[in-house]
């Protein structure tokens, strides 16, 4: 297992953070050794808020980048980023994964929070992941057994690998309805959604409807829900961990307030 100081500023997608230790994973067995410690894991930050004194935290390292043809299947190592599995659907024509043209972050992440856009979503595309099992070898799980659902899964520990479906039909028309799809949202660092949608309606309207659209808070007036996307909390400069953790609880509270509706975070909160 190998250790680097990270500063959690440049590393998160919301560029919040402070200089903290980041353990990266190189080996199954490396990790069934740290599970005595209760490790983190983080990936590539896309959608997280990581405190200061956060603690144990961990990642892959590039070993668990890579794509590999099993014939009927792909495996994906966890840490391949979104882009590079996207460009190799394209060039291999494989349909089902149009959904990850322009969505950042890493295959395991991406798994963990079944990410997509609208009603798609990358489940329709997983066979299953690879994880640990307790003889430190890793070992198959069906997707079935996820419990995968909006945003969410069920899945604890680390994802090693994803096992994805082949199917010949790459769609390009369905990558330019998603970039339309997208045209939307910020491009100042943030955390992609704050919160999950409420049934029957979205977080970004009632962001707005409650007034904080575009309102400018810190101490440096640099966070706020973006003029663009009102679900998109963005750092538009000098933000800290606990100015963003206030502003996120301050959203949550108004609303419920207001429109008696308790919207779910989907930003994730590391302590």
């Amino acid at each position: 297992m190998l250790a680097k100081i990270v500063d959690f500023s440049r590393y998160t997608s919301v560029r919040i953070g402070t200089i903290n230790t980041l353990n990266y994973i190189e080996s199954p067995q490396d990790y069934a050794t740290f599970l005595q410690d209760s490790p983190q894991i983080i990936g590539k930050a896309n959608n997280l808020l990581i405190a200061p004194n956060a603690k144990n935290l961990c990642a892959l390292s590039k070993n668990f980048d890579y794509i590999k043809d099993l014939g009927d299947s792909l495996e994906v190592g966890a840490a391949t980023p979104s882009g590079k599995l996207f460009s190799y659907a394209k060039a291999h024509n494989l349909g089902g994964f149009e959904i990850l043209c322009g969505l950042p972050g890493s295959v395991g992440g991406i798994i963990k929070m079944n990410a997509g856009l609208k009603s798609y979503e990358i489940q329709e595309v997983l066979l299953g992941i690879l994880q640990l099992e307790s003889d430190e070898k890793l070992g198959f799980k069906s997707v079935e057994s996820l419990g995968l659902s909006y945003r969410s899964s069920a899945i604890s520990g680390l994802i090693f690998a994803g096992i994805f479906k082949k199917e010949s039909g790459f769609n390009s028309e369905l990558v330019e309805a998603f970039i339309a799809m997208r045209q939307n949202q910020p491009k100042e660092p943030s955390f992609g959604s704050c919160f999950k949608n409420p049934k029957g309606d979205f977080a970004g309207r009632l962001i707005e409807a409650v007034g904080l659209k575009g309102v400018k808070f810190g101490k440096n007036k640099s966070l706020c829900f973006s003029e663009k996307h009102a679900n998109f909390l963005v750092n538009l400069g000098d933000s800290t961990f606990e100015e963003a953790l206030e502003l996120i609880e301050l959203a949550r509270e108004r609303v419920r307030s207001i429109c008696g509706i308790a919207l779910e975070n989907e930003v994730q909160i590391v302590r």
